[in-house]
């Protein structure tokens, strides 16, 4: 768990970031083939010791909130449910490694197909696909994948804690808030959500499983202003 650092999703309104955390952009790299295949770090946003981050889609100061989800009618109710991964998550067994999914929460980054979609290579008895299925998942920005060995070992990437905002180039669309490192987000009445390595928060305002993204950004052709190279006057 990240010390100090908290995100609070209030109603209706914005994400309250407590706790001095970098955020920077994390766009989808691709290769000829088109196919999502790592990650870009790009510029970084001035360290404070909190910030407010829109969470509607309709702020003209993004990622900050600039007041406009009062305006817009914004309905951010949370309908995510308080399920550990662990519970929530289906287990698809292969004999030599077991991937974990749960689809509820996919943010549609697409590595999981790069070299084979994770779930088929699972199936495969070679070392190559075991390798592949563990670099996927751990590629996932969401966590809707997980790479677990045949003794219990859970394979996760090393992420300290952090703030992605992600850039799809490739679909054309800004994507989510990229929670990393095992940050504490609590809901708007003060419940914890299950803390994880990583997580992925809704900042288009559309997702059906708020406050995680469900992918619905791309639908949407949600931009926050990076995509068109029109960085927001916050920058």
């Amino acid at each position: 768990m990240a010390d100090g650092v908290r995100i609070h999703v209030t109603k209706d309104g914005p994400y309250v970031v407590r706790g001095a955390v970098p955020i920077a952009r994390q766009t989808i790299v691709t290769d000829e083939r088109s196919e999502s295949v790592a990650w870009r770090e790009g510029e970084s946003l001035p360290v404070k010791p909190s910030c407010i981050l829109c969470r509607c889609g309709a702020s003209e100061s993004k990622p900050y909130c600039d007041g406009s989800h009062a305006l817009a009618g914004f309905d951010g109710t949370e309908t995510a449910p308080f399920v550990p991964y662990d519970e929530a998550a289906v287990a698809i067994e292969g004999p030599r490694i077991v991937l974990m999914d749960q689809v509820d929460i996919c943010a549609d980054a697409r590595f999981c197909a790069a070299k084979g979609r994770a779930w088929h290579r699972v199936e495969r008895d070679d070392e190559e696909s075991r390798e592949i299925v563990i670099e996927e998942s751990d590629l996932c920005p969401s966590g809707r994948y997980t790479a677990v060995e045949l003794d219990g070992t859970v394979h996760e990437p090393a992420l300290a804690p952090a703030i992605g905002l992600v850039e799809d180039p490739k679909a054309g669309v800004s994507g989510p808030l990229w929670v990393q490192g095992g940050i504490v987000v609590t809901s708007a009445d003060g419940t914890p959500y299950p803390v994880r390595n990583r997580v992925t928060l809704c900042r288009c305002g559309k997702s059906a499983n708020k406050p995680f993204c469900d992918g619905t950004h791309i639908e949407a052709g949600f931009d926050d202003g990076a995509i068109n190279g029109s960085e927001s006057a916050t920058w």
